[in-house]
């Protein structure tokens, strides 16, 4: 048994599989997902499981150098707003970049998946771009 506490099959084995520069987005409920870009959908219904705790689930075992949001999140400021900052501050997530929501839905189209959430709060996305542990 694994003693982080991720327990989702697909989701650990992606993250184990992922190298330097690879990127993983962590979407709310209504983020598209391009064609060809795995899907790992978590999603059970509004709010469950939301972003934050998503996250929080996914550092425990991912090496991110850096991340990329939508500049739209800091205008709508969702409740997941501060604990990014919080992350950010602490350097958990890495340098900050702002894309425009278009452009974010653009980038994600390069990700090697997508994990939809169940949250409903508009703009509660993260592109995290994996680093290294050495």
């Amino acid at each position: 048994m694994k003693k982080t506490p991720l327990l989702n099959v697909a989701l650990s084995r992606l993250i184990a599989s992922l190298g330097h520069g690879d990127m993983l987005v962590i979407g709310d409920a209504g983020l598209p997902v391009p064609p060809g870009v795995e899907l790992i959908d978590l999603a059970l219904t509004q709010g469950i499981p939301d972003f934050v705790s998503t996250l929080k689930v996914v550092l425990s075992e991912m090496q991110v150098e850096s991340h990329v949001l939508a500049e739209e999140i800091l205008l709508k400021r969702p409740p997941a707003l501060p604990e990014l900052e919080a992350l950010t501050a602490r350097g958990a997530i890495g340098e900050r970049r702002l894309l425009s929501h278009e452009a974010f839905k653009q980038l994600s189209r390069q990700a090697r998946a997508i994990v939809r959430t169940g949250e409903c709060q508009p703009y509660s996305n993260i592109v995290l771009v994996a680093g290294v542990t050495f």
